[in-house]
């Protein structure tokens, strides 16, 4: 029996990361580790306990986007490395050492001027250099008709900054079913691995290496690296479920969605319900009015769309446009429906389950979109920590 938090809150149940973790423990090379990449607040699950769950459970490498996501994991204990994967500005350079840091060195440029800020502070920065193999976002372009090896190497002489590590990106390893694509993405791990080829022949030593994000593990299993570098998966979901993968791992949604019913109304024939009077009864309707909108992240975009919700383990249409704290379900036919009832969003309510991937589809976006959006108002518990 569900018990209420608050008027809208997020649970995560540690024991379905833990099962999700061996999951993908199962799918890679016995050697290689994971790298836990667990930026944007974790994928709005919480970095902090997500994090610390993850060391206890022997992860020893922690991947982020930017340096302030970074110091809030040391601020929670975590004691493990931790890269940066994207740009950290010149006034926190000092970060990187005080906190021993990882920083993408994803330019010859940007790498000079940390490399300046070292030698006139007298530290040493550590990083891996990020090589673009084709995603054209951040890193040194290693393509066939653009093949900056030598800027590479200029990176590893830079005399204060330690190079640990070589990283690239996939771009379209979620994509089975275009041959081009296909192609795409075993060239781009042609590519890494002759840069890794050249550095060992130019007597350098390349560090850690890790190429594959969540659809690189799902689909390139058998690629031998020192980490893989999953988010999302560990959560207990990919992108889009619609999307074939090329194996059967059981993963398990850690995140389950919940709201009060705050007013139950009948609304006559003809009546409009919210702003815009985009839904209007066509009959008599009992309407229940639910304690979350889009400032908590629900998408207003799933407004009159069909998106549907639970309670009392059926499913009930979200009706007229979703507000900014409050939404409308239609739970005619629902009985025994008062204020104080729980509405699941995500998640399991007797046999019934509403799936983010529902929520993506109505809306046009990925999984990932949707679960960063769940804003910090929306309070998080945590079950089985």
């Amino acid at each position: 029996m569900l018990q209420s938090k608050s008027r809208a809150w997020l649970q995560v149940d540690g024991d379905a990361v833990r099962h999700n973790l061996k999951e993908i423990k199962n799918l890679i090379p016995e050697t290689t580790e994971i790298m836990a990449v667990v930026k944007a607040n974790c994928y709005g699950h919480g970095d902090r306990q997500l994090s610390m769950l993850m060391q206890q459970e022997g992860i020893k490498t922690f991947a982020v986007s930017s340096v302030d996501e970074a110091l809030n994991l040391r601020e929670a204990g975590i004691s493990g490395e931790i890269l940066i994967l994207g740009y950290t500005p010149k006034e926190h350079f000092h970060y990187l050492h005080e906190k021993q840091l990882l920083q993408n060195f994803l330019s010859l440029d940007y790498a000079s001027q940390l490399d300046e800020y070292a030698s006139l502070h007298h530290v040493v920065i550590r990083g891996h250099i990020k090589i673009d193999t084709g995603m054209a976002r951040l890193g040194i372009r290693c393509l066939d008709d653009d093949y900056n090896i030598q800027e590479v190497f200029e990176i590893y002489k830079l005399q204060h900054l330690s190079v640990e590590g070589l990283f690239s990106h996939f771009s379209v390893a979620d994509s089975l079913d275009i041959e081009d694509d296909r192609a795409y993405t075993i060239h781009q791990r042609e590519l890494f691995d002759q840069v890794i080829a050249d550095v060992l022949q130019a007597g350098l030593n390349p560090g850690k290496l890790h190429l594959q994000n969540s659809y690189g593990v799902l689909n390139y299993p058998e690629l031998c690296y020192d980490y893989v570098r999953p988010g999302i998966l560990m959560l207990g979901f990919t992108s889009d479920d619609s999307i074939s993968i090329n194996t059967s791992p059981e993963f398990i949604p850690a995140m389950s969605l919940y709201a009060e019913v705050s007013r139950v109304r009948l609304v006559k024939k003809g009546c409009s319900v919210g702003y815009g009077r985009h839904y209007k009864a066509k009959e008599d309707r009992l309407i229940a009015t639910v304690s979350i909108g889009y400032a908590d992240g629900i998408p207003r975009a799933a407004s009159n769309q069909g998106m549907q919700v639970l309670l009392h383990s059926q499913r009930a249409e979200i009706v007229g446009n979703i507000c900014m704290d409050q939404l409308m379900i239609d739970v005619t036919g629902i009985e025994h429906v008062k204020s104080g009832d729980i509405v699941t969003l995500i998640g399991q309510d007797g046999n019934e389950r509403v799936t983010i991937d529902e929520w993506s589809r109505c809306v046009h976006t990925i999984n990932n979109d949707l679960v960063c959006q769940i804003s910090a108002r929306v309070p998080r518990f945590y079950e089985h920590f």
